[in-house]
């Protein structure tokens, strides 16, 4: 028992394992029609090299990366801040309310068109579509985390003398937590998706740019990379959110 419990947090490396076994072997024996737009692993994994070495792929990535941190950032204190506001004080949300659920609902890919008109080709585009990307969806898990919060907890606060501000960020703040970080987790891996799909289509770096040439030249081992980096990033800054959720509500939770 004690063998299993020491190599169990290891097993879940074992089904990637076999499926990049299975990949390696069904691309190498030529088992689907097609093969040359199914590289073996291995191709990738050597691409995947070039193209660090030669610095390709990293300047994309930071260019994306540094495009994802700062609308994901702007999106989500901004979100936080309204949601805040909204959740707390009935006047604001019953004004703000009607128009946010006209616009949440619009993909955030849906302003593109607009926003290229508004803002041009340039760094502000990609930016401006991750900060709607974020700003909505952690707005609204704001607002329902601060509205679900127990209303006697509240009455108890304010009872002992607690001023609103005092019980805001001393009770209701602490508690909606779980929803809020709800919201982070799921659109900072959303935030990745859509700026691989913004650059794709108008900027001319990025992975998203990068994956579009890898395609016009019709280097699928390119593309291949440039997806897993994509899924790591994606599940690294949900993780990071998770973890860090983890962190500020184990204690009371």
């Amino acid at each position: 028992m004690n063998v299993l419990r020491k190599f169990k947090p290891g097993w879940g490396i074992l089904p990637v394992a076999i499926f990049l076994g299975i990949w390696e072997i069904v691309a190498r024996l030529n088992l689907i029609p097609g093969h040359f737009f199914f590289p073996p692993f291995s191709t990738v994994v050597i691409e995947f090299y070039y193209l660090t070495v030669n610095g390709a792929l990293v300047h994309n990535f930071l260019s994306s990366l540094i495009r994802v941190l700062i609308g994901f950032s702007a999106g989500s204190i901004a979100g936080l801040f309204m949601g805040i506001i909204m959740g707390w004080n009935r006047v604001t949300d019953k004004a703000l309310s009607p128009i946010i659920s006209l616009i949440y609902p619009i993909p955030a890919l849906g302003w593109l068109p607009l926003l290229m008109l508004w803002f041009g080709i340039g760094e502000i585009l990609p930016i401006a579509i991750i900060f709607i990307c974020s700003f909505f969806p952690i707005l609204y898990n704001t607002v329902t985390g601060i509205k679900n919060v127990n209303k006697n907890y509240i009455f108890v606060a304010r009872t002992l003398g607690a001023s609103d501000l005092k019980i805001l960020s001393t009770v209701v703040v602490p508690l909606a937590l779980p929803n809020i970080f709800t919201g982070l987790k799921l659109e900072s891996g959303m935030a990745w998706r859509v700026i691989i799909a913004a650059e794709m289509v108008a900027i001319p770096t990025g992975i998203g740019a990068l994956m579009m040439k890898a395609e016009s030249l019709i280097r699928i081992d390119i593309i291949i990379v440039c997806l897993i980096v994509l899924g790591v990033m994606c599940l690294s800054f949900e993780k990071f959110f998770a973890f860090l959720e983890n962190k500020l509500t184990n204690r009371w939770r």
